[in-house]
Order: structure tokens, then sequence, then C-alpha cells
């Protein structure tokens, strides 16, 4: 065996290993950006939704008093918003939510279970809630009644 083709063992030896080594870790890199990519995008969408919520301060729908009663228009508006609100909560269950998450994808995820336990602790969302699922995904929409079942007897909100 000559040198060269000892050289040319060694290379491919060592050579396959590192790329496909090199494959793997794009592949991850890959997939780390696209769920930094989906996290972002439904970020600002929510963004989007706080600034209809401030736009329309006369709803209060981040402080909602007690005895708070939208009719007409004002009611249109707010239930308008929540039907904004449980599309993207929608979209965030099925494009983040999973059995087996990533720890970086968790802590997206850990966000999104926070809003959604913000939001069903105001009781005018909650009230409306059975209405604001009709048609929705059914995994969702049995999700975000759990979430709502347990927010509801921790705070004693249902009317």
């Amino acid at each position: 065996m000559s040198w060269m083709e000892l050289l040319s063992y060694i290379a491919t030896a060592v050579g396959v290993p590192i790329a496909v080594w090199a494959l793997i870790r794009e592949n991850q890199q890959s997939k780390e950006e696209a769920a930094d990519s989906i996290y972002q995008e439904l970020s600002d969408s929510y963004t989007d939704f706080l600034k209809l919520v401030i736009k329309n301060p006369d709803l209060q729908l981040l402080t909602q008093p007690a005895g708070l009663v939208h009719t007409g228009e004002a009611l249109e508006r707010k239930t308008a918003l929540f039907y904004i609100l449980i599309s993207l909560f929608e979209r965030a269950y099925i494009l983040i939510h999973s059995t087996d998450m990533s720890p970086d994808v968790q802590k997206h995820w850990d966000s999104w279970q926070d809003y959604m336990q913000e939001w069903c602790a105001q009781k005018d969302f909650i009230n409306m809630l059975p209405k604001l699922l009709q048609g929705e995904d059914p995994e969702f929409a049995l999700y975000l009644r759990q979430v709502a079942e347990k927010v509801t007897s921790k705070h004693n909100l249902k009317s």
C-alpha cells in the first residue's frame, strides 16, 4: 500500500464522520432557527393584538373593572378582539405545542401558556369562551378549556 493510498483511507475515515456531524449540526440549527422564526412571528402578532387593545381603551380589556357591561358596538369590538386572540392562541398551539418539546421550544410554549392563563383569568373572556371555541381545532379547544378550568377554579371567575 502506498503512502498516498494510506492518506486517502485516513482522510476518508476522519472526513466522513466529520461531514455527518456537520450535516446533523446544520439540521439542528435549521430547526432551531425555524422555531425561533415561528416564535418571533407569533410574538409580533400578539404585540399587534395588544396594539388593538390599546386602540380600544373604552373596552378596558386589560383591567376589566367589576360590573362593566358592554352593549352594541363596544360588545361587537370586544367580541372581535377575543376572536382575534383565540385565533392567535390556536396558531401558537398548532405551531409550537407538542408532547416532546425541546427545552427552547418549551420556553416558547410556556410564554404562550402564560398569556392563555392571563386571559382565562378575565371574566368576560372566560364567559365568551364556549362561543369563541366553536369550530376551532378540537385538541386546541380541549387544551384551552383545561387551562380555563384550572384558572377559574383558582380564581372562582365563572358567573
